[in-house]
């Protein structure tokens, strides 16, 4: 028998018991949407999570007192007991770390209350004091108007860089640039507004402003609405993305120096760039893509066992055929042959249709139960791993019905009613 013979044999005995083919498929189509479904839904969030984490850049790392991103309660009460990153710790990173360039310095209050003839953003608002390097080191640039400067920081104005969402809410129809702005019930002066810069899950990006970090200093003090020094958050740019290692090397011994840390104890600080917080998130997404795996091949193992119950009856009802064939000079491999083609292409189609399905189903849970605003992500990787598996599991569960298939005595087969 030709290999063709062979191939065109299995796909009309699937498609003349649509019922037991139907079936068959079934549980293929589930284990494998599953598996897609999940690992779909979970590189959404990942794309998105890895976009808006990069807010930083290649270049670019911030030193903090606090842990960045998913600390343990552990790591928080650590943190508490540490003393708070001041502005001398950014000029002395300026004045001694060589392979830097840009070092900014970073104040924040939230829950402010953003105003202008009568309307107002309802406390829901942040406001940052900070350095003029602030753009820069964030990747969120002045659209029109200007950044405010070295001179604004040394004469404490009032000025203020407004974000894009606050300049379409309270000025939608006029050029906020020049107008007076009131924070907190002061008086400020709008010198510049942000380009927009949403978020996909609702973020406030574009919900805040920024001033002068002497400004901030004078109207809302070193200490925050909990009683605790403020403590600040130092952005720092190295000369070249090659230099980011060198970078954060000097600049923990600068400030172990000027920290007093004692030697043999660990840092009385964090660091973190885009690429630390990504890895942070991929681990904790780890377990989770495991315990999908597993139950996904879990699904397909149980769906394997009812592809061999199905194909062993089908051996039985089809013990005449295969007796027949035999006689006409099929060899025992040939009809091995047959048998596994239909349990493979059984499986496939199977994992087709689920890997299809589960694109569909990750992508639209994500949107509506998350945000509508993520992009569609289709992890072809996952969708190779999932029919790589259909096959397996065709090969290895339709090898019993195959063997028994062959192995049938043709005299015997023939009488078989």
């Amino acid at each position: 028998m030709r290999q063709l013979d062979t191939m065109m044999m299995s796909l009309q005995a699937i498609r003349t018991n649509k019922l037991r083919s139907s079936l068959t498929l079934f549980g293929i189509v589930l284990g494998v949407a599953s598996i897609i479904a999940v690992m779909t839904g979970i590189t959404v969030i990942q794309n998105t999570m890895e976009a808006e984490m990069s807010v930083l850049g290649a270049q670019t790392f911030q030193i903090q007192k606090w842990p960045a991103g998913f600390a343990s309660d552990e790591d928080r009460r650590k943190a508490m007991r540490r003393p708070p990153v001041t502005l001398s710790d950014a000029q002395a990173i300026r004045d001694h770390v060589e392979s830097v360039d840009i070092v900014g310095a970073e104040l924040w209050q939230f829950g402010i209350t953003v105003e202008y003839q009568g309307e107002s953003t309802n406390g829901d608002s942040t406001v940052c004091g900070c350095t003029p390097e602030y753009p820069q080191n964030n990747t969120h640039f002045v659209g029109y108007g200007r950044n405010i400067s070295q001179m604004d920081v040394r004469l404490n104005r009032k000025v203020a860089v407004i974000g894009h969402a606050i300049s379409e809410r309270l000025y939608p129809f006029v050029n906020p640039v020049g107008r007076e702005i009131r924070i907190d019930n002061r008086k400020f002066t709008v010198i510049g507004v942000f380009d927009e810069k949403k978020s996909a899950f609702g973020s406030g990006y574009d919900n805040y402003v920024i001033m002068p970090v002497s400004t901030f200093t004078s109207t809302y003090g070193m200490t925050n609405n909990f009683g605790f020094d403020r403590s600040v958050n130092i952005t720092v740019h190295a000369r070249t993305p090659e230099l980011i290692d060198d970078a954060i090397e000097e600049t923990t011994q600068v400030l172990r120096r000027v920290r007093n840390v004692p030697r043999g104890e660990e840092d009385n600080f964090e660091f973190f760039n885009s690429e630390s917080s990504i890895a942070q998130f991929n681990q904790m997404t780890a377990g989770v893509k495991i315990g999908a795996f597993v139950i996904g091949i879990v699904a397909l193992v149980v769906a394997g066992i009812g592809i061999m119950n199905i194909m062993l009856v089908s051996v039985t009802e089809r013990t005449k055929e295969i007796g027949i064939r035999k006689s006409l000079g099929a060899h025992p491999p040939d009809i091995l042959r047959q048998f596994l083609i239909e349990a493979v292409v059984l499986c496939n189609v199977g994992g087709i249709i689920g890997v299809l399905l589960g694109f569909g189903i990750g992508n639209a849970i994500v949107k509506m139960a998350v945000s509508s605003s993520f992009e569609t992500a289709v992890p072809l990787q996952w969708a190779v791993i999932g029919l790589l598996f259909c096959s397996i599991v065709g090969i290895v569960f339709g090898m019993l019905p195959a063997m028994k298939a062959s192995r049938l005595n043709p005299i015997d087969a023939l009488r078989f009613e």
